[in-house]
């Protein structure tokens, strides 16, 4: 236990520690937010025919110069419904389905139309634009429209919709308990004795779950007690997730372990090979998880992004649950990095990133600042303003 595990090794241990979920139906109207357990393949052929790309003509394409007797409409929705003849023109509008016969749209721009003669007066549409959606063009009866572990967003629920499915394969939401610890702790509303803090981490951790399908449970602060945190453990049986915030340390008040040991956990690995958040611990009892973070807030906040997201992400489902990562280019000079992995909050402007002010663990001013974490291996060699980078993106705010 000695040992520094460094962080992918950790966040292996840790998903290892938990299997994906019980699956569910659940209509996927209501379904964003969670990941598809299966291949989702689509009962319908979208577009279902030929359709137009432009309000204007449709003609046949033998007869793109016109002129063309206009014969009715065809209109998104209802067709026409008789067969274009030689010499015709129907009239559409986008997303229409093109009548027989017809196989080009001359568009409304480049038509005059006076009684039933319609005339081109601009130039006819070239053969590889002539406005015309194929048959299928978007996907067919039985593609695969959407993968296993894939994350479900607005795009992806039109597109589910669109090819015939009301509901979709998920699974079940986590139970997830949030337990904050600390006889420094004061709760919100309350006011505070001298030297207490309000508590932050139970509120911050569960908005970093909101994007996520979670059942999130609060609870504390709780004294630094043995039998407190063993009661509250105990008395979260049917949770998937326990995560405690504080205590997990080695001080005189740190009894996150010890209160593990009351109720028959299994500590499965203690300290990681990161900075901020080295004394992570992760702990089974049964099938149920039991994340411990650090007190600190910045150290709670990193260790929750590297650990507690990717566990979420994977029991409901993810193909790849870890955070990821994208180059940025440094905006100030960097020293060589330390033994262990180093998270370093920061300001990403879109193109460059510079580490905020201060990096102590408990400054939450600098974290809420920060909108990216500038990922630094161990043994990292410096670097100078200009070179590449790798980050994480944060929800913690816009842009600058």
């Amino acid at each position: 236990m000695n040992t520094l595990l460094p962080v992918a090794e950790a966040r292996a241990r840790l998903l290892s520690l938990a299997a994906p979920l019980p699956p569910e139906n659940l209509a996927t109207a209501e379904a964003s937010g969670y990941f598809l357990t299966h291949h989702l393949k689509s009962r319908v052929t979208r577009p279902e025919g030929d359709t137009s790309s432009m309000d204007g003509f449709a003609v046949r394409a033998a007869e793109i110069e016109g002129p063309w007797r206009l014969v009715g409409e065809s209109a998104a929705g209802r067709p026409l419904d008789r067969p274009l003849g030689s010499g015709e023109a129907a009239r559409i509008s986008t997303g229409a389905l093109l009548p027989q016969g017809a196989d080009a749209v001359v568009i409304k721009e480049d038509c005059d139309c006076s009684g039933d003669r319609v005339e081109l007066s601009g130039s006819p549409p070239s053969p590889r634009t002539r406005y015309v959606r194929q048959a299928g063009s978007d996907f067919a009866i039985g593609d695969t429209v959407l993968e296993p572990g894939t994350r479900i967003g607005p795009a992806q629920i039109a597109l589910a919709l669109s090819a015939g499915h009301t509901h979709l394969p998920v699974r079940r939401p986590p139970r997830i308990v949030l337990i904050d610890s600390g006889d420094e702790l004061c709760a919100a509303g309350c006011e505070p004795e001298r030297g207490q803090i309000y508590a932050s981490n139970g509120p911050m951790l569960a908005a970093m779950l909101a994007p996520l399908p979670c059942e999130v449970e609060r609870v504390g602060p709780l004294p630094d007690s043995i039998d407190a945190l063993a009661n509250a453990i105990g008395a979260a049986s049917s949770a998937d997730i326990i995560v405690t915030s504080g205590g997990a340390s080695v001080g005189e008040h740190d009894l996150v372990r010890p209160a593990l040991e009351n109720v028959g956990a299994k500590l499965d690995f203690w300290r990681v090979a990161v900075k901020p958040g080295k004394p992570l611990l992760v702990a089974t009892q049964g099938k149920q998880v039991i994340l411990g973070l650090p007190g600190n807030p910045a150290s709670a906040y990193v260790t929750a992004y590297l650990f507690l997201l990717p566990l979420v992400r994977h029991v409901l489902g993810a193909l790849d649950p870890s955070p990821r990562v994208i180059p940025a280019r440094l905006e100030s000079p960097l020293p060589k990095a330390g033994v262990r992995a180093e998270y370093l909050r920061a300001k990403w402007d879109g193109n460059t990133v510079a580490p905020v002010r201060t990096q102590d663990s408990g400054a939450l001013a600098a974290l809420a600042a920060a909108n990216a974490l500038i990922v630094r291996e161990p043994g990292d060699a410096s670097v100078e303003p200009g070179d590449t980078v790798f980050i994480h993106l944060l929800e913690n705010g816009a842009i600058a």
